[in-house]
């Protein structure tokens, strides 16, 4: 069986649907923004959004600490997200 966390159509993202460990908030295209919460467990809280302007695709992603293990664990990943983000801004992008 396993985990089928995925859309029901790759090309129309509704809220309320799984987008592997993410849930959609929001979604629109007129806005042309995608707001995206963390179903993972983590010290705290995540959002990863996604907003095109004019040409250009902008991509910000949120932590809300749950106490001193939740800014622990922020400041211990974020190199690594750095480096994550990064690149899939750039295939995203492409």
């Amino acid at each position: 069986m396993g985990l089928r966390r995925g859309l029901k159509n790759p090309k129309d993202i509704s809220t309320g649907e799984s987008l592997d460990f993410w849930r959609v908030i929001y979604a629109d295209r007129v806005e042309k923004r995608l707001l995206l919460y963390a179903e993972m467990k983590l010290p705290g809280e995540a959002w990863l959004e996604f907003r095109i302007k004019e040409e250009t695709l902008f991509q910000t992603a949120t932590f809300r600490p749950h106490g001193v293990l939740g800014r622990l664990y922020w400041y211990a990943v974020m190199p690594l997200h750095g480096l994550i983000f990064t690149g899939m801004i750039r295939k995203l992008a492409q």
